[in-house]
């Protein structure tokens, strides 16, 4: 059955796919996909060597696919603003806003801003907004990966990006509630560019090795029994690059939003009097650190 999905999903017509967080468990997963079907890959990540490693391998299995790299550090906005200035000469058709982090040491960041909302939210948004007038010009797509774990808990208007919080899944929730309510907005009355976001549930990645090492230890293989792998949950991904989806809309498994096949579901979690201070947020952080 997922063949015959895959086979249904094409996208080899030379399109160019610029992907952050590509050299990661979905990442990867998301560029073989699409050198399968022949786009051409822009890699956005922070490690150079893992980029080059992830072309070779590549390119092992697909000689023929046109990779290029451009280094970005979520955490860097220099970093971020350089990767801007880069990707406005390649002229891409998709943005796939794939990188996050989870469980990782807090920090804040020279922007003033705690370092999971930055890296999940504020950078990328920023591309967004940077990218946007290109990606008109070419009826180009943003692909925002979302997760569940928005639901966990609403934003604060007294602490935007829960530097007050300790718990790391309301952390990182926070940070994907901005980033896919945002979107939604800021697309929602656009006719020359398009949004999707979309969600892989619950895979084995290095997001879900965050837990203390004894316990992981323990969990990790029936972790990779239960979960789907990340070769299924990227195909989230090529189908959000090929189908629409309203302004209510994700797509993600079909099967409690954990496993199975993606569809296109509702996505009633957050009520307008949110989305639009999400937006409104969004927008004057972007004013903010663009000068």
């Amino acid at each position: 059955m997922k063949e015959i999905f895959t086979r249904n999903m094409n996208i080899s017509f030379g399109k160019t796919v610029a992907i952050t967080g590509a050299t990661g468990g979905l990442g990867r997963e998301i560029c073989f996909h699409l050198a399968r079907q022949k786009a051409n890959i822009v890699l956005l990540d922070r490690n150079i060597n893992k980029s080059l490693k992830l072309e070779a391998d590549i390119k092992s299995l697909f000689p023929n696919t046109s990779i290029s790299r451009i280094i970005l550090d979520l955490s860097d906005f220099e970093s971020v603003k350089r990767a801007a200035e880069e990707l406005k000469k390649i002229e891409i058709d998709f943005l796939v806003l794939n990188a996050a982090v989870y469980s990782v040491p807090r920090a804040i960041l020279d922007t003033g801003f705690d370092n999971v909302f930055q890296i999940n939210f504020v950078s990328q948004y920023f591309l967004v907004k940077e990218l946007l007038p290109e990606l008109k010009k070419k009826n180009g797509k943003v692909i925002a990966l979302g997760s569940i774990a928005h639901t966990y808990s609403k934003t604060d208007c007294t602490d935007i990006d829960f530097k007050k919080r300790k718990e790391s899944e309301k952390v990182y929730g926070n940070s994907k509630r901005f980033l896919m309510f945002s979107l939604l907005e800021l697309f929602k009355n656009e006719k020359d560019v398009s949004c999707s976001i979309v969600h892989p549930g619950i895979t084995f990645t290095n997001i879900t090795a965050h837990y203390p090492k004894l316990l992981f230890a323990i969990i990790k293989y029936p972790m990779k029994i239960i979960f789907m792998k990340p070769k299924k949950a990227s195909l989230c991904v090529i189908k959000g690059m090929l189908c629409d989806t309203q302004y209510d809309e994700w797509i993600g498994p079909r099967f409690f939003n954990v496993w199975g096949l993606p569809k296109t579901k509702k996505l009633d979690t957050c009520e307008q009097k949110e989305r639009k201070f999400i937006f409104n947020t969004a927008e004057e952080i972007y004013k903010k650190i663009r000068g």
